[in-house]
């Protein structure tokens, strides 16, 4: 099998059953050296266990496993590129959110500098859609044979090849070339679309914004294919029914394009434009006052905890055979519950935080609300190392009988093999 054949399958497995990923899980090469030594470290002494190999185990360690991958890189967002304290995270502020939501981006020693704008936006940017004909479902026009079509993306031609046999109809062909353009990964997606008795093929760029020079960012076309022309016409697919236009904005009445919705300003705002402004209104861009930007962090990792834990309680409650997370984790945040308690952040008798927004408030605007609010950083820095633990070894919490265990201080590490679970480890962002 070619090395090409085999990354279109591997980017194909990829596309369909890796969880989406962010920029928190890319990672630095001591990032990952760090993290493959904390595996062999891990099972140096480990003992060895017989495990539950149910698919009701293997569910509960996947499950436990992605949400605290999820809930580190909430807390990675709370904090900036130059600090990894939740205190110091400065937040963009946007007079209308629905419009124009803003994040800031740029370093914190430059804060006082960051600029405020205003925005208006007249157009947004849109992708290419391709919609076919539409053609009777139980219905065949075009004779058996091998037939092949190609499409220009970026200027670079690929090819599809598709056979047509005895009994095939047109719906049957529909799907099977959707399922081609759509597993190629050539930042394509198709589909089919349902009608009464009859469907068409629906074919969309992934990107937005006009990249081509001819005002489109592909072409369908059989011309000079290899195999038996004809499939373009009868399917219609080279029908453009919405051409991809770029995003137009002005700020501060300086007149702007992107190829994106989503785009940066001055190095210090990543803007997503949702919606048009009014003629003559605008939104206006900038940042919220420290003690709003505290108190919002402190409640979306509040936020970020509680689902948390109640995804993990009810993996619990369904596996019905291991408490021994959430006694864990029942313990790291009871160590901690008087000095949360006292600035506002309450545990319940579920687990869960709730957040009085006075007394937050209160204990954020003293005179020194990093000293004030000191607990909620400590309880942060301690949430982040156990994530990574449950990250590193989800089978920890799962049903396991120990065989033997190894003699303490006198093993060596064998770096072929770090443990029969180490693949749980690697996916798409490691």
């Amino acid at each position: 099998m070619s090395a090409f054949t085999v990354n279109n399958i591997y980017s194909n497995i990829l596309t369909s059953y890796a969880p989406k990923s962010s920029r928190y899980d890319s990672h630095k090469r001591d990032e990952l050296k760090s993290v493959y030594k904390s595996i062999v470290k891990q099972n140096e002494d480990a003992p060895l266990f017989l495990m539950d190999e149910s698919g009701e185990s293997q569910k509960f360690a996947v499950n436990l496993k992605e949400d605290a991958r999820e809930l580190k890189n909430t807390i990675s967002s709370l904090s900036s590129d130059y600090s990894s304290s939740i205190l110091d995270k400065k937040i963009a502020s946007s007079s209308d959110a629905d419009l124009v939501e803003a994040k800031y981006i740029g370093p914190d020693d430059t804060i006082n500098d960051a600029p405020s704008f205003d925005i208006s936006v007249e157009n947004l940017a849109s992708n290419q859609v391709n919609i076919g004909s539409f053609l009777p479902d139980n219905e065949m026009g075009m004779e058996p044979g091998n037939y092949s079509f190609d499409i220009n993306v970026n200027d670079t031609d690929y090819e599809f090849q598709f056979s047509i046999e005895e009994g095939d109809n047109n719906a049957d062909i529909e799907s099977r070339i959707a399922r081609l353009i759509s597993h190629a990964n050539i930042g394509l997606s198709a589909s089919v679309i349902p009608g009464e008795g009859s469907s068409a093929l629906r074919i969309e760029s992934n990107t937005t914004g006009i990249r081509g020079a001819d005002g489109l960012n592909f072409v369908v076309s059989d011309e000079n294919t290899s195999r038996t022309k004809g499939a373009v016409d009868y399917f219609g697919i080279n029908n453009v029914s919405h051409y991809p236009s770029n995003a137009a904005f002005t700020i501060n009445g300086k007149e702007h394009s992107a190829f994106s919705n989503n785009f940066t300003v001055d190095k210090s705002f990543e803007l997503n434009l949702k919606g048009l402004t009014e003629e003559g209104s605008s939104v206006h861009i900038g940042l919220k006052t420290d003690l709003d930007a505290l108190t919002e962090n402190i409640n979306n990792l509040a936020g970020a905890y509680n689902d948390f834990i109640r995804k993990a309680a009810e993996y619990t409650n369904s596996y019905g055979r291991s408490g021994k997370f959430m006694y864990e984790m029942s313990t790291l945040a009871g160590s901690y519950a008087n000095a949360l308690d006292a600035v506002g952040l309450a545990l319940q008798e579920d687990g869960t935080l709730s957040v009085d927004s006075k007394l937050l408030m209160s204990s954020a605007s003293e005179a020194d609300p990093k000293e004030s609010l000191s607990a909620i950083q400590k309880f942060t820095n301690a949430l982040t190392r156990k994530s990574n633990e449950i990250s590193l070894n989800p089978m920890k919490y799962a049903d396991q009988v120990v065989v033997a265990y190894k003699n303490p201080g006198k093993n060596f590490p064998n770096p072929y093999v770090t443990s029969m679970y180490s693949g749980m480890l690697f996916s798409s962002y490691c």
